[in-house]
C-alpha cells in the first residue's frame, strides 16, 4: 500500500508541475506568439484600408431610434461613426479643439461631435525613462486606435428632429481651456428650435462632469432620451494575465460585475442591460474609460461589437429614461466620465463620494478580494513610510511570517517528530515486509502514540499559496507597482528581472531570447536564480524521500520553478525568494529546538562524489 501512496504521489507532483509548467511558461508563450501575429495582421490590413475610407458605424446620436415604445439598448441610438485611418497628430488636427490641462491630464476636446478624445496621462510615462512619451488614453476616430466618450440625445418615438451628432460643430461659449475651476461651454442650434447647451467640467484626477440642457424655442413638445458611450476600435494590445480582466466591464444593481472580454462579445455581438446604480465602461490593465451615470438613474445599457469590412468597434453604450420637453421649456440631463489611471485612492474616493456601485472592482482584485485589496493596503502604508514598495514587500513577507507561526511551529514540530520516529518506522518496515496492510496500520498508531500528523509538514507551504496569489494579483493590477524602484537592476517591480544568467547577467554582448527555437527557454535573471537557490535549500532540510520517484520530483522542482517564476513579475519573485529564506531559518530553528537533526548539510555533503570528499 506505501508504494502504491508513493507512486500515486509520483504521479500527482510530476502532473502538477507539468500543469504549472504549461500554465505559466508554455502557454503565456504561445500567446504572445499569437498577438504578435495578430499586429502584424493589424498593422497589415491598417496599411491596406488607408486609401479607402471606412463606411459609417452605423446610426448616430440625433437619429431616432427604431423601437415602437420604450428606446432600445442605445446600439440603436447613441452609435459613433469611424473615418479613414491617419496619424494621431494628423487625426487632430482635423478639427477645432479646446485644450485640457489639468495636474493629471494633457489633451483636448473636440468641438466636432463635442467629443472627449485625446486623453493623455501627464503623470505616466510608456518606460522607466522619464523622457519616454506620455501614456495615450484616448484618441480621435480616423487615427490609428480609436478610443473616445461621446455624449448626446435620441429622439423618442415618432420624434423626427434635428440633433446634434458626431459631425455637429458645436460653437465655445467665451475662451479657454478646460481646467480644474475653469469649466468650458459648447453651443449648438439646429436651427428648428431647439438650442443644445454642453457644460464641461473637470477635477483633479480624472473625472469629467457634463451637463447637457436642452432649450426648447419651438412650438411643438419633443420627447428625448440622454445618451453616451465609451468606442474602441479594435481590441488594444492585451497582456497575457490568467487572474486579469481587461474588456468591457460593468457593475449593474442587483445583477452585479459584469465582465466581458472582447472575444466573448465577439460571439455574442451584443449584450443588454435594464439597471439603476450601474457604471459601465472599458478597462486596461491600468487605465480605464468609465461612464458614470447617477446611481439613482435608471439605464439601459449595452456591450456591443460591430464589424465593418475587417475593422471590429467595441462600445458601451447607455439611454436614460425619456425626458418630454414642452416649448418654452429646458430639458436637462447629467453625464460623468472617468479617463484616466485606476490609482487606488482615487478609485476610491469616487466611489465613496459619488456613492458609486462596487466602484472599488474597477481595479481587479480577483477572487480573493479580501486578501489582495488589504494586502496592498498594508503594502501602501509602509511604502509611505519606506518610500520603496520592494522593502515593504519585505517586510510584509516577515509579518506574514510572524501572523503564521503558530501554525507553522506545530507543522515544523510534526516534521521533527517523524524525523524521531524514523528508526521505528523503518523498523516496522523490516517486521512486516510482504504485510503492507499491517505495516500501515501499525505506522497509523505510531503516529498516534507519538501525536504526529503526517500531513502537517505540508501545512507551510499550503498556506503561503493564497497569499501568493494575492500578492501576485496586487503586482499585476495596481499602478502603483508599475514602474516601481527597488534596489540595483530592478526598475520596476511590476516586470520580470531584465537580467539573465545565460548572457552572465549582461557581460557577453548578445540577447540569449534571440536563440531560434529555444530562446524562449533563456530566460533566467539573478533574483530568479536566487529563488531557485532558496527553494533548493529548503527542500534540502529534509531527508531525501525514500522513493527514486519522488527523489527525481523533488530535485527537479526547483528548477522548474526556477524557469517558471522567471516570466514573474520581480517583486513577485523577491517575495518567494524571501519567504524561502525565512522558512528555512525558521524550519531549522523550530526543528533543532526539538532535537531533530538538520539534513541541510548533510544533503549537501551528499551532492559531492566521494572521492573527493576523501580528498582522494
Amino acid at each position: 500500500m506505501n508504494d502504491q501512496k508513493n507512486t500515486i504521489l509520483a504521479i500527482v507532483l510530476s502532473a502538477l508541475v507539468l500543469i504549472g509548467w504549461e500554465y505559466f511558461f508554455a502557454r503565456p508563450q504561445q500567446l504572445r506568439q499569437e498577438e504578435l501575429q495578430r499586429q502584424l495582421a493589424q498593422q497589415t490590413q491598417l496599411q491596406q484600408n488607408q486609401a479607402t475610407p471606412r463606411p459609417p458605424a452605423g446610426p448616430v446620436p440625433g437619429n431616432p431610434p427604431t423601437q415602437t415604445a420604450a428606446p432600445q439598448a442605445p446600439a440603436q441610438s447613441c452609435t459613433s461613426t469611424s473615418l479613414e485611418p491617419r496619424s494621431r497628430a494628423a487625426a487632430l488636427a482635423l478639427t477645432r479643439r479646446i485644450p485640457i490641462e489639468t495636474p493629471r491630464i494633457k489633451g483636448s476636446i473636440s468641438l466636432t461631435g463635442g467629443r472627449i478624445d485625446d486623453v493623455s496621462l501627464a503623470k505616466y510615462h510608456e518606460t522607466v525613462d522619464p523622457n519616454s512619451p506620455l501614456i495615450v488614453l484616448l484618441s480621435p476616430d480616423g487615427s490609428p486606435e480609436p478610443f473616445y466618450a461621446e455624449f448626446g440625445w435620441v429622439g423618442g418615438p415618432g420624434v423626427n428632429v434635428k440633433l446634434p451628432g458626431p459631425d455637429t460643430i458645436w460653437r465655445q461659449e467665451g475662451q479657454g481651456s478646460l481646467a480644474p475651476g475653469h469649466p468650458v461651454t459648447l453651443v449648438y442650434d439646429n436651427g428648428e428650435g431647439l438650442t443644445f447647451h454642453r457644460t464641461i467640467t473637470v477635477d483633479d484626477n480624472y473625472l469629467f462632469t457634463l451637463k447637457d440642457e436642452v432649450v426648447n424655442n419651438g412650438r411643438t413638445a419633443v420627447s428625448l432620451y440622454p445618451c453616451a458611450l465609451v468606442s474602441r476600435q479594435e481590441p488594444p494590445q492585451v497582456q497575457t494575465f490568467y487572474f486579469l480582466h481587461q474588456g468591457l466591464i460593468g457593475e449593474f444593481g442587483d445583477k452585479g460585475e459584469q465582465q466581458v472580454t472582447y472575444k466573448s462579445i465577439d460571439d455574442k455581438k451584443a449584450i443588454k442591460y435594464d439597471s439603476t446604480d450601474a457604471w459601465m465602461g472599458i478597462t486596461d490593465k491600468y487605465w480605464a474609460a468609465i461612464l458614470l451615470p447617477e446611481p439613482d438613474a435608471h439605464v439601459q445599457a449595452e456591450f456591443s461589437e460591430n464589424t465593418i469590412g475587417t475593422v471590429k468597434t467595441y462600445q458601451t453604450l447607455y439611454a436614460l429614461d425619456q425626458q418630454v420637453i414642452p416649448p418654452g421649456a429646458t430639458g436637462t440631463a447629467s453625464a460623468r466620465l472617468f479617463a484616466g489611471a485606476k490609482e487606488f485612492h482615487v478609485v476610491e474616493n469616487y466611489w465613496h463620494e459619488l456613492r458609486l456601485n462596487h466602484f472599488d472592482l474597477l481595479i481587479d482584485w480577483w477572487y480573493l478580494y479580501f486578501i489582495s485589496k488589504p494586502l496592498f493596503r498594508l503594502l501602501d502604508l509602509i511604502f509611505q513610510w519606506t518610500g520603496n514598495f520592494g522593502v515593504a514587500i519585505l517586510i510584509v513577507t516577515v509579518l506574514i511570517k510572524m501572523a503564521f507561526f503558530p501554525l507553522a511551529n506545530k507543522s515544523y514540530a510534526s516534521m521533527a517528530k517523524m524525523k524521531a520516529v524514523q528508526p521505528q518506522m523503518q523498523a516496522l518496515r523490516e517486521r512486516y515486509p510482504d504485510d503492507k496492510v499491517k505495516q500501515q496500520q501499525e505506522l497509523m498508531e505510531l503516529y498516534k502514540r507519538e501525536k504526529i500528523n503526517p500531513v502537517a509538514g505540508c501545512l507551510p507551504m499550503l498556506i503561503q499559496v493564497p497569499v501568493f496569489l494575492a500578492l501576485y494579483q496586487v503586482l499585476v493590477v495596481t499602478i502603483e507597482m508599475r514602474q516601481a524602484p527597488f534596489f540595483g537592476w530592478i526598475k520596476d517591480l511590476s516586470a520580470p528581472d531584465p537580467t539573465n544568467v545565460f548572457n552572465l547577467f549582461g557581460l557577453l554582448p548578445f540577447d540569449p531570447t534571440s536563440v531560434p527555437v529555444i530562446g524562449h527557454l533563456l530566460i533566467i535573471g539573478a533574483w530568479p536564480l536566487i529563488m531557485g537557490v532558496t527553494m533548493w535549500m529548503q527542500m534540502k532540510l529534509n531527508p531525501a524521500p525514500p522513493d527514486p520517484a519522488q527523489k527525481m520530483i523533488f530535485d527537479w522542482m526547483p528548477v522548474i520553478f526556477t524557469f517558471m517564476l522567471a516570466q514573474f513579475s520581480s517583486g513577485l519573485v523577491i517575495y518567494w525568494a524571501w519567504n524561502n529564506t525565512l522558512s528555512v531559518i525558521q524550519q531549522s530553528i523550530i526543528m533543532r529546538r526539538h532535537g531533530a537533526k538538520i539534513e541541510l548539510f548533510d544533503n549537501l555533503r551528499a551532492l559531492i562524489p566521494k572521492g573527493k570528499r576523501a580528498g582522494g
